[in-house]
């Protein structure tokens, strides 16, 4: 992977080991002691409106952004905004660290997570989510999640808000993919709102089940919306996976297009006079 190759090839001070693990110890500690600052206060947002409620809470995320910046000097760079459509709509992203879950909070605002609810049962921190009415789905079901997320989903896409789904369902290593889950394009196919393809290399610097996040600055590629009329969820899913599949692929070896640019070649149902 390219980052990882400039990460053994260039070294600057704090980079050692050593270096790494005390910033990423500097910058947990933060990360703990805002959640205890703001998980309280949180909760007495509650008789305020949403967006109120929203803007305190999310407050949360841009300290530990920046934060991160400062302490691990992990910085990033959106590539696409100008593919942001003008209302909300449903955003596919890659999933593969915790970083993208607080940092597409900057673009696609004010916007819920299709997330296992059993993450609003931990003590203060799910309170704190549960109030920025998130898509809580009961994953032991498959048949009731996609129900959950088409009702819902489609409520808050009325009300405003922004829908973020990672179709692979949990968060992946870099260079390894899992079957996109159908139900984000089911959510598409039956509202009718577009998907929003994202790509990043996010796992490359803050990597999953890692505690030591690696400085440098993380790529966010946001693609042109995939129109969800007249297709099915199928095909959403099909030329979602496609996109963001092939961006990350040169988004690794260093040479992704402009995100404006639209890979142009045909899907193999496109091929076969489909969609």
């Amino acid at each position: 992977m390219a980052a990882q190759r400039s990460r053994s090839t260039v070294r600057t001070p704090g980079t050692s080991r050593t270096g790494l693990l005390l910033r990423s110890l500097l910058f947990a500690l933060g990360l703990v002691v805002s959640t205890l600052i703001f998980a309280p206060l949180s909760l007495l947002t509650f008789p305020l409106p949403y967006l109120a409620r929203y803007r305190f809470i999310t407050g949360w995320t841009r300290f530990n952004l920046w934060w991160l910046g400062r302490t691990c000097r992990l910085h990033h760079r959106f590539e696409g905004l100008e593919n942001v459509p003008p209302r909300p709509a449903i955003v596919f992203s890659r999933h593969e660290s915790a970083w993208e879950t607080m940092a597409l909070q900057y673009v696609f605002s004010p916007q819920v997570w299709v997330l296992k609810r059993e993450l609003l049962w931990i003590p203060f921190f799910g309170w704190g989510l549960a109030m920025l009415r998130p898509i809580a789905i009961d994953r032991r079901s498959r048949r009731r999640a996609i129900e959950q997320i088409v009702e819902i989903g489609g409520r808050r896409l009325q009300e405003g808000c922004w829908v973020v789904v990672f179709p692979e369902g949990t968060r992946v290593a870099p260079g390894k993919k899992r079957r996109y889950r159908i139900g984000g394009a089911v959510l598409a196919e039956k509202s009718g709102a577009p998907v929003v393809p994202v790509a990043h290399d996010a796992g490359d610097f803050w990597p999953r089940r890692s505690f030591i996040k690696h400085p440098g600055t993380i790529r966010v590629v946001i693609g042109p919306p995939i129109q969800s009329t007249g297709r099915s969820a199928a095909e959403i899913n099909s030329l979602a996976e496609h996109w963001i599949g092939t961006t990350m692929a040169r988004l690794r070896a260093g040479n992704a297009p402009p995100a404006g640019e639209e890979d142009t070649r045909p899907l193999p149902a496109e091929r076969a006079g489909g969609g």
